[in-house]
């Protein structure tokens, strides 16, 4: 089962964190930090697989990890997992990435952050592997866009409720409202 999730940059900022296990705050800071000093001291020509650490659980949980150009790509799992396939995974989840945001940079995991989680979310839930199908799981992010273009995204929102309140139709603004003890008087309103 994969424990945790952490990229972060060559200076050791995280850009993405999850954990699929309960750690305070701190603990969670401090696996961050003991993770990438782990990490970060290792040539780019040396095996990807690590022993967790005392921190993440010890000799039964692994770190693999994949360095990307200036972001480092860390799955934390337990024993039960295959290190080539969460090695694999990551290449995934990268290419994936790549395919969404057109060669994917440190900047887009920072401004994008909701649709990287959504997409992290189509691969991985609970710390189990949901897709692995690349172009399935691009579709998906696809579907997501259209859905949020169709819906105008939030800033349309308040524009939406203007229209909305001024096609309601009502024969006459309530001057007072009655809910139980409850008594509201509605000020005078100008129309719209």
């Amino acid at each position: 089962m994969i424990k945790a999730i952490l990229i972060f940059n060559n200076h050791g900022k995280p850009r993405l964190i999850r954990f699929y296990q309960y750690f305070a705050e701190d603990m969670q800071q401090q696996i961050i930090r003991e993770t990438f000093h782990l990490v970060s001291k290792r040539d780019d020509n040396v095996c990807n697989f690590l022993e967790g650490g005392s921190l993440i659980g010890g000799s039964d949980y692994k770190l693999i990890y994949r360095h990307y150009a200036t972001l480092y790509f860390v799955f934390c799992v337990d024993s039960s997992e295959s290190e080539l396939g969460i090695l694999d995974l990551i290449q995934v989840f990268v290419e994936t990435l790549d395919k969404c945001f057109e060669n994917v940079c440190e900047l887009d995991l920072i401004f994008h952050m909701d649709k990287v989680h959504y997409i992290l979310q189509e691969v991985v839930m609970g710390g189990m592997v949901l897709e692995t199908n690349m172009n399935e799981i691009v579709a998906q992010v696809e579907v997501q866009n259209r859905l949020e273009k169709s819906e105008g995204g939030l800033s349309a929102a308040p524009a939406r409720a203007v229209s909305a309140v001024k096609n309601m139709n009502l024969p006459e603004i309530p001057r007072n409202i009655n809910i139980g003890d409850i008594n509201i008087k509605v000020p005078s309103l100008s129309p719209f």
